[in-house]
């Protein structure tokens, strides 16, 4: 049986009087990495600030283990929990070192003094997020990226059981973006730390979190694993998406496709098609899609754009009643683009769909 590192009971959050957002049950298991997600304004930030002691409780509880958050020190606090906010941290002129020896400050004395344990943990956590190279630079005069990964080595050499992150992926490009993902999944799976964390990044969210909670309105909506979040048009309508679509299998957004009678058919497959899907889109050109399999790669998004689409059931042959259906819409398309660049035996009809293109004359390169 998983140990719950952090827990809530009817956990009501807001500024002053003002509940934010009320009802938040969370049990978060050690070595687990808890994501919220949800609207702008929902409340994300108000839990995690909460969870911390950076804001007190409106009503219910915080636990940390067994312990009422409000019963533990600040010092005992401290060496429990870290968090790292989305904010630019400003200094006065701090190294990198110094920034990240920050952390080890609820170990020390009233003097601030490292011992030789104390800086071999910060040589440890700066070893972990890879910044032996910057260490001695100016906090003020680095990237954000690396600033995000200084503050993190902070964070961890201070061993705590559960790490608290506020949009942590703000401000990073996306070779920073999966360097800290990285980084959280493995001190959750090698260290055990528990991971509890707010993101905007749906793709992310999707391939990091072992459990996702799910806020909307005032209240938490739902809480489950990315496979039940992400399933069932769910996302959409969390996030009340009317404009475009959500592809649950990518975890991404697509625009909203053109639905006027198809100017153009794509024969497609086997994800050579996607970039044509986008680039129809985008030239605003309404096309139409076929023959897909419903388990190829490019299948949710030749959904999500296509005006009219033909389809073929996963695993099985084109069929001859797919194949004439394709053939009667693509003839009434102005022009026919082929993004497949070789058949098989399952799809040897959109071979003949080209051959006919040919013939008939409608076949271009490109759009």
């Amino acid at each position: 049986m998983c140990e719950t590192a952090l827990s809530t009971h009817d956990l009501s959050a807001g500024y002053g009087r003002n509940v934010v957002i009320s009802g938040v049950e969370i049990t978060a298991e050690r070595g687990k990495i808890l994501t919220l997600i949800g609207p702008n304004g929902s409340g994300k930030s108000t839990i995690i600030k909460t969870l911390c002691r950076e804001l007190s409780p409106i009503g219910g509880t915080v636990f940390i283990g067994k312990n009422d958050l409000k019963n533990l020190s600040g010092n005992e606090l401290a060496k429990t929990v870290s968090l790292l906010l989305t904010g630019r941290v400003r200094t006065e002129y701090m190294r990198c070192l110094d920034v990240v020896e920050t952390g080890r400050y609820p170990y020390t004395d009233r003097l601030g003094i490292l011992s030789e344990h104390d800086r071999a943990k910060v040589a440890e956590a700066i070893k972990e997020v890879d910044i032996e190279d910057i260490i001695y630079r100016d906090f003020e005069k680095i990237s954000d990226g690396q600033r995000q990964r200084v503050l993190l080595a902070g964070a961890i050499c201070r061993e705590p059981d559960v790490l608290i992150l506020d949009e942590p992926t703000t401000f990073l490009d996306i070779k920073y973006k999966l360097e800290l993902m990285s980084i959280l999944k493995k001190l959750a799976y090698e260290k055990k730390t528990t991971i509890i964390m707010s993101l905007h990044e749906l793709d992310l969210a999707q391939r990091i979190s072992d459990t996702i909670l799910c806020i909307k309105g005032d209240r938490p909506d739902l809480i489950g694993t990315p496979d039940e979040i992400f399933s069932n048009g769910y996302i959409e309508e969390l996030y009340g998406v009317k404009n475009g679509s959500f592809c649950e299998s990518f975890g991404s957004p697509e625009l909203e496709s053109i639905k006027d009678v198809p100017d153009v058919f794509v024969i497609g497959g086997g994800g050579k098609g996607i970039p044509v899907y986008r680039h129809l889109q985008r030239m605003r050109v309404s096309f139409a899609a076929g023959i897909i399999h419903e388990n190829d790669i490019e299948f949710p998004v030749a959904s999500a754009l296509a005006s009219e689409l033909i389809t073929e059931k996963a695993f099985e042959a084109v069929s001859q009643e797919s194949y004439e259906k394709a053939l009667k819409l693509m003839k009434k398309c102005s022009s026919v683009i082929c993004a497949a660049e070789r058949f098989g035996a399952m799809n040897e009809r959109c071979h003949m769909l080209l051959e006919e293109a040919g013939k008939v004359g409608l076949l271009r390169k490109e759009y």
